[in-house]
């Protein structure tokens, strides 16, 4: 029987949680890979509109355990910078996210993502919650330098 391995990050940003939550939620599948090509290499859109149904996929990059995975958008509140997908990857039976990010009171923000995944050894799941780190603080340096994108 495969194991479940779960893991909360919770990432504070000098930045807005309405400009943390689109570039990183919404519009992930167009700047992964130009800010974190050994993360995600490139993306497709599959199907949906962007909102709740949408699926895309992933071909991934060396720093994770996979190769290809595919998102599919089970529940989005941008409004309130909510949202919840399951994941398919190779060799993985299930993964679900759920992702908040809230305003602080400096005018930034703090984002809580929880992963839970089943059929992923440990170590795999610490190279994905790392990435995960990783890449949050990538898109907020983008956007710190771009202060325009994502208004």
């Amino acid at each position: 029987m495969a194991s479940t391995n779960s893991w909360t990050l919770e990432l504070e940003s000098k930045v807005s949680a309405p400009r943390m939550f689109r570039a990183c939620v919404m519009d992930w599948h167009t700047l992964a890979p130009k800010l974190a090509p050994h993360v995600i290499d490139n993306a497709h859109h599959v199907e949906g509109d962007g909102g709740t149904g949408t699926v895309r996929h992933y071909n991934c990059g060396s720093a994770v355990p996979f190769n290809t995975m595919k998102k599919k958008v089970e529940f989005l509140d941008a409004d309130k910078c909510e949202c919840k997908y399951t994941v398919e990857c190779d060799g993985v039976e299930t993964s679900t996210w759920n992702i908040k990010m809230k305003p602080t009171a400096n005018g930034g923000s703090v984002a809580n993502v929880e992963c839970t995944s089943k059929g992923v050894q440990a170590n795999d799941m610490l190279k994905v919650k790392e990435s995960t780190a990783e890449m949050f603080k990538s898109v907020e340096a983008y956007l710190i330098a771009n202060p325009n994108a994502y208004n």
